[in-house]
């Protein structure tokens, strides 16, 4: 019998996996527009312990494998911004991505007190876009990346994250 993948809070010893699994996985994307300078790509090891011990920061496991890994932290605003969604080549199309996202909203409306949630991605990304949709995100503008890279930016409101757990 397999292992099943869980999810959970990210813990200080994860960030080693997390920065290697993140450079892995944003290659595609990377490769997509032709720039290999996006932030996941060019992110210190440091830069991501920071995050474990500040964000919300959820990841998935198989075993002691970190496979995929997601960040959350609350604006000025109010408005939860998630980040560095990934998960691992070889399991993608299985529903952790999404597994993921509904974790760190969880923890993002109820610990945090996020009324929003906000992503962004690249306009070129369809797999991402498709995922960002079918788990209740609407577009509702546009920007660009510090990396140059055009962005879709996409949102939902907190309420919703129950009805698409």
């Amino acid at each position: 019998m397999g292992m099943s993948v869980t999810i959970s809070a990210a813990t200080e010893q994860d960030a080693e996996q997390i920065f290697r699994l993140q450079y892995l996985c944003f290659q595609s994307e990377a490769a997509l527009y032709g720039n290999y300078r996006i932030d996941p790509l060019v992110q210190t090891l440091e830069s991501v312990r920071a995050e474990v011990a500040a964000d919300c920061v959820y990841v998935a496991r198989l075993g002691e494998e970190v496979v995929g890994s997601v960040r959350g932290t609350i604006t000025e605003e109010g408005a939860a911004a998630i980040g560095k969604l990934c998960v691992h080549p070889r399991l993608q199309g299985h529903g952790i991505g999404a597994r993921l996202l509904r974790a760190a909203e969880a923890a993002l409306a109820e610990e945090r007190g996020a009324r929003t949630f906000r992503l962004h991605t690249g306009h070129r990304s369809e797999s991402n876009l498709r995922l960002y949709s079918k788990v209740g995100y609407q577009r509702v503008g546009t920007s660009q990346g510090a990396d140059g890279v055009p962005m879709i930016v996409l949102e939902k409101t907190a309420g919703l994250y129950a009805a698409t757990a």
